[in-house]
């Protein structure tokens, strides 16, 4: 049987919308936020020429490079201020989270609530800091390598460099936050799908064109829109697949009316990490796969040329780490984000048990098998599709970027939205309800 809140999210309607002015203002915002970051992406950094540059990454746009670009929205192929984006963070991210699992002091931080999220979240922007400055130099090391790029070459071009693109990420990183904390959704993950939204029509019309001149066959151009369409598909049935453990609550007693024993479900959701390991497996491999591509057109050393093109697009090495990066991401954020201990103990001081399984250790070990079991799932669902499209578009070497890591994001940052953007419209009924409610009493007295 459905519960309340579910009967109220079915029963939502334009009206309810029109008069939730708060959520209105919060889309407002998102949408305003969104547009100063496109803005950005087209800011260049000063001292370069953009049509040596242009020249420069037409070479290796079908590489990791493309990538880069497909994340930053544009920002790579244009090197503009944003053009780093929030890769940095989101690696500083991934560093202090696994550091926070084996270090008893950021393990401590994370069990004080609001002040000490609040402080790892300090500790995250100083590394991102780090992170951005040693990309930014790499960056720009690079593009002194490359003839004719930069205009002036020196410590003066690397310096305004490296504050510039340092300077722009950290203000993508304050803009996530306010999204998060004023608009709609995950501040960071919009600003990633807005960058992927705003390339999909260029991407597509590159496609189109690819075909028609016929540098790729018809069918496969048939074959890709009708693989975009059944990994959407997918994405859409695993992301809102649950596993459903039956929660019995006893028979109790208040005074002399003696109430009924009820009943629930706790939902564990088939991908509980959602689109966060794709992400961060993205990240991993951009991080010294940027530099060393950038480095290697100009005078690099043999082994840097080696490993950019062991980490090209749809190369073995490349899929195999971003393979092993998706399913250790998938299993350690889950660990991350859902605790069975914490669960059964929560369980187990309302009054409610798993039929069969005795409360306490057994329930956190029963809800640990079974979310372990179907992580697994999810995490080879998360694999094939972020490889399968890759492979395919690799081989066919087509534009950037109608893939599995841009449709997982795209979708999965969809899906949230609409899903807060439903909490926000049921919160705002339910004050309706109340007031009303409230409103009668007061006649009726």
């Amino acid at each position: 049987m459905a519960s309340a809140a579910e009967q109220l999210a079915r029963n939502l309607s334009f009206s309810t919308f029109s008069k939730a002015k708060a959520l209105q203002q919060r889309i407002w915002f998102t949408l305003g936020a969104l547009l100063v970051y496109r803005l950005g992406t087209f800011i260049p950094v000063p001292g370069i020429d953009p049509d040596a540059f242009r020249a420069t990454f037409e070479q290796s746009q079908q590489g990791i490079i493309g990538m880069f670009n497909m994340f930053s929205g544009g920002a790579v192929e244009r090197m503009a201020i944003f053009a780093l984006n929030l890769i940095p963070y989101i690696t500083a991210s991934i560093v202090v989270q696994v550091v926070a699992t084996a270090s008893p002091r950021l393990e401590a931080l994370k069990k004080e609530g609001e002040a000490g999220r609040r402080k790892m979240n300090q500790y995250t922007r100083y590394l991102a800091v780090v992170f951005c400055a040693v990309q930014a130099y790499g960056i720009a090391v690079g593009l002194e390598g490359s003839q004719g790029v930069v205009l002036n070459p020196g410590w003066f071009f690397r310096l305004s460099t490296v504050i510039t693109l340092v300077g722009g990420t950290m203000f993508l990183m304050w803009l996530g936050e306010q999204i998060t904390s004023r608009g709609v959704g995950n501040g960071i993950s919009l600003i990633i799908f807005a960058g992927i939204v705003a390339n999909l029509p260029s991407t597509i019309a590159q496609t189109l064109e690819l075909s028609r001149t016929g540098a790729i066959p018809g069918f496969a151009a048939l074959g890709m829109i009708v693989l975009a369409l059944v990994v959407i598909a997918a994405i859409v049935f695993f992301e809102r697949a649950q596993r459903r453990l039956l929660i019995q609550y006893p028979k109790r007693q208040v005074g002399n009316k003696l109430f009924q024993g009820e009943s629930s479900h706790l939902p564990l959701k088939l991908n509980t990490s959602g689109v966060i390991p794709v992400i961060f497996g993205s990240s991993l491999l951009l991080l010294p796969a940027t530099i060393a591509s950038f480095a290697a057109q100009g005078n690099a050393p043999a082994w840097l040329t080696t490993v950019t093109a062991l980490l090209g697009r749809g190369q073995p090495l490349y899929l195999a780490l971003f393979a092993f990066f998706i399913i250790f991401f998938a299993f350690f954020y889950t660990a991350i984000v859902f605790n069975p201990t914490e669960t059964a103990d929560n369980l187990k001081r309302s009054g409610g048990f798993i039929p069969g399984i005795r409360p306490g250790e057994r329930t956190a070990q029963h809800i640990d098998y079974v979310l372990t079991r179907i992580t697994v799932v999810g995490a080879l669902y998360l694999t094939v599709i972020a490889l399968i499209p890759e492979l395919m578009f690799s081989q066919l070497a087509v534009a950037q970027f109608i893939g599995g890591t841009s449709l997982l994001i795209m979708v999965t940052v969809t899906l949230d939205t609409v899903s807060q953007i439903q909490s926000h419209l049921v919160a705002q009924q339910y004050e309706g309800l109340l007031k009303k409610s409230r409103l009668g009493g007061g006649k009726r007295r």
